[in-house]
């Protein structure tokens, strides 16, 4: 599938809002992988296709769940399941194969205490995209715009607290990125 046709896919099946939010992700994803040393078509595309389930049946997503045994995911907020499930559904009902477009769109709400440069940078494209507005998106721009690793600690970072201001319950894979992240920048190593 190329990236044309990812875009026409999902230009009929987000709403406009968010598709205008997926073609910011894209053009901030490809501005992360040229300066992070990651393939930027294999970025656009991946991007291109983040949201993809985002919209889908809540139920539908809890059932698939349920079929692909992430149970750990029907415990919390169903916001998260778009992120697995959609990478599934991408798989299945698009035929794209390809494990690292599949993890990256896995892990772009949670992020994984092992996520290769690709998925960091899927992963913060969706956070910083020029159409989000939410208080402290631009100190999280300037961040990404030194380093990419610094970036996702304080994407993390600012959702733990976003969480934690709205008493929400916490996905733990969400606190291990952020503490895997942590320990190897203070270790001086690189995921």
């Amino acid at each position: 599938m190329l990236l044309e046709e990812a875009d026409d896919i999902i230009k009929r099946t987000l709403p406009h809002k968010r598709y205008v939010h997926t073609l910011g992700v894209v053009e901030t994803a490809r501005q992360l992988a040229r300066r992070n040393g990651v393939d930027e078509e294999t970025a656009a595309f991946a991007a291109m296709l983040h949201d993809y389930a985002k919209y889908r049946d809540t139920e539908e997503m809890r059932t698939l769940a349920r079929e692909l045994g992430q149970l750990e995911l029907l415990d919390y907020d169903d916001e998260l399941l778009h992120a697995p499930i959609g990478a599934e559904l991408v798989k299945r009902e698009l035929g794209v194969k390809d494990t690292v477009i599949y993890q990256a769109i896995a892990n772009h709400t949670t992020g994984a205490p092992d996520m290769p440069l690709l998925d960091q940078v899927i992963f913060v494209a969706d956070a910083i995209e020029p159409n989000r507005t939410y208080p402290g998106v631009e100190t999280l721009r300037e961040i990404a715009d030194v380093d990419l690793t610094d970036a996702v600690i304080a994407t993390l970072a600012h959702t733990i607290q976003f969480l934690c201001n709205k008493q929400t319950v916490i996905f733990p894979l969400t606190i291990e990125t952020y503490n895997a992240f942590v320990t190897a920048k203070r270790k001086g190593t690189v995921l």
